[in-house]
């Protein structure tokens, strides 16, 4: 019997709580499961869990086992995958998550980018605007913009994100230009309710810092829309570099206030503290950081 296969076993059935789960799991049978199971605990010569007819538990023994066997096999998998992959490219899957335009504007061609030369390599791309538990969820790498919440998390900065004031020169036309974000309080602001205070913009120049309450008749949860609102002409709006150059560079947006810098937030890549990075992970960490500058994205 291959220890290894019983220890995923074990470990798959204690976490799920019966045998059938553990086999949809691991993707073999109950029976070939709970036979990995009696014979890892034959060899150790240590009852691991209590059968009954309606649930299985764990026993003390299996608890201790529990709680050290889900990092030594990740280790052995990273090992494996590690020898593996230096000689035939990366293989397997990653799950990624990254902020929902932040994703759609650099991540997914990011990936796309980092994946060519891997043909076996499979991505799963989570995009979402909320808070997502990497380990509830299974990911292997988030990309976040702003300080970490969470700090069993380990970061990497990859660069900044600042928050660009823009309008369209039609807007500007018709409503005047404000100067300062003082007289943002007298035009239509589009707000983005994904910002932890959608409708209190930030800015600072030099030592002096101020926040502004602006209103308008647009509140949307996407930035992407915000700026595409303010290319038609329906009001300023107050979103992230990335989101905005190529209309800043075209001319169809104008960049006020100039002297005055909106918010500014780190944009990370992030992982579980205390795990092994699989190669595969630290590869795209590394190429992230360096794919980041040459995109041109901030």
């Amino acid at each position: 019997m291959d220890m290894v296969d019983g220890l995923r076993a074990f470990v798959a059935t204690a976490q799920s709580g019966s045998f059938t789960a553990a086999a949809g799991r691991l993707g073999v049978s109950n029976r070939l499961t709970s036979k990995y199971v009696a014979e890892l605990e034959a060899r150790l010569g240590v009852r691991l869990l209590q059968r009954t007819t309606r649930k299985v538990g764990i026993t003390p023994a299996g608890e201790e086992l529990l709680a050290r066997a889900p990092a030594l096999l990740e280790e052995f998998d990273g090992m494996i995958s590690d020898v593996t992959e230096g000689t035939r490219g990366f293989s397997g899957s990653m799950r990624i998550s990254a902020p929902v335009t932040f994703g759609e504007v650099y991540v997914q061609e990011m990936l796309r980018r980092f994946a060519a030369p891997h043909p076996a390599l499979v991505i799963d791309l989570r995009l979402d605007d909320a808070y997502v538990d990497l380990a509830a969820s299974g990911i292997d790498l988030a990309f976040r913009i702003g300080e970490p919440a969470v700090s069993a998390l380990k970061a990497r900065k990859l660069g900044e994100v600042e928050s660009v004031v823009v309008a369209s020169p039609d807007y500007l036309a018709r409503y005047g230009t404000p100067q300062s974000p003082d007289e943002l309080e007298g035009h239509a602001c589009i707000v983005d309710t994904n910002r932890r205070n959608p409708a209190r913009w930030a800015f600072r120049r030099g030592g002096e810092e101020l926040d502004v309450q602006v209103r308008g008749r647009f509140s949307v949860n996407s930035a992407r829309v915000a700026r595409d609102l303010a290319l038609e002409g329906f009001g300023i709006a107050y979103g992230p570099d990335f989101v905005l150059g190529e209309a800043l560079a075209a001319g169809r947006l104008v960049r006020l206030m100039d002297g005055w810098q909106g918010g500014v937030h780190p944009l990370s890549a992030v992982y579980l503290e205390g795990r092994t990075l699989p190669r595969k992970v630290r590869a795209l960490i590394d190429f992230a950081a360096s794919d980041i500058k040459s995109a041109g994205v901030l």
